[in-house]
């Protein structure tokens, strides 16, 4: 169908703009003043890795593998502690649910955050708000009727 509609374009003679001569040219080929530019070009752009990114690159995955895994973990406790409330599944979620929550915030810090002093507030700021997280979560588990029972019980309302 698209032929059909380009038929009567194509019989008046009239060359589509996109496959030109003009637009299928060599590019505009500019000259080089000196060689030693040339060379620190291309130091620049195929700089290879350092080892440091090497390395790291299968911890990241590792912690890539680790955060799908709480994640998917997560899923299968929230029936769980629904189900079968208890100070063994109200700890847990306390800390699967911190957990799950540093990593993400930390993710966050690591994407939006830039310059030297400002990450290291950022991430020190995460490790004491999760801290405190965690901690507030304990103290709610230990001092009240725990993290499922609430939940449970806001469900009922």
């Amino acid at each position: 169908m698209s032929g059909v509609a380009f038929s009567p374009i194509c019989l008046r003679g009239i060359r589509p703009m996109f496959l030109s001569r003009a637009l299928l040219g060599r590019g505009v080929v500019m000259e080089r003043k000196n060689n030693s530019d040339q060379s620190m070009l291309a130091v620049q752009i195929h700089a290879s890795p350092s080892l440091s990114t090497a390395v790291g690159s299968k911890g990241a995955s590792l912690h890539w593998t680790g955060e799908r895994a709480l994640s998917v973990l997560l899923l299968g406790m929230l029936p769980a502690a629904y189900l079968y409330p208890g100070p063994v599944l109200d700890y847990t979620m306390a800390a699967a649910l911190t957990l799950h929550g540093h990593w993400g915030l930390g993710q966050v810090a690591t994407d939006y955050v830039h310059g030297n002093l400002n990450s290291k507030v950022a991430k020190a700021s995460l490790f004491t708000l999760s801290a405190v997280t965690f901690a507030g979560l304990s103290y709610f588990n230990y001092q009240d009727v725990g993290l499922c029972k609430a939940v449970a019980m806001l469900w009922s309302i």
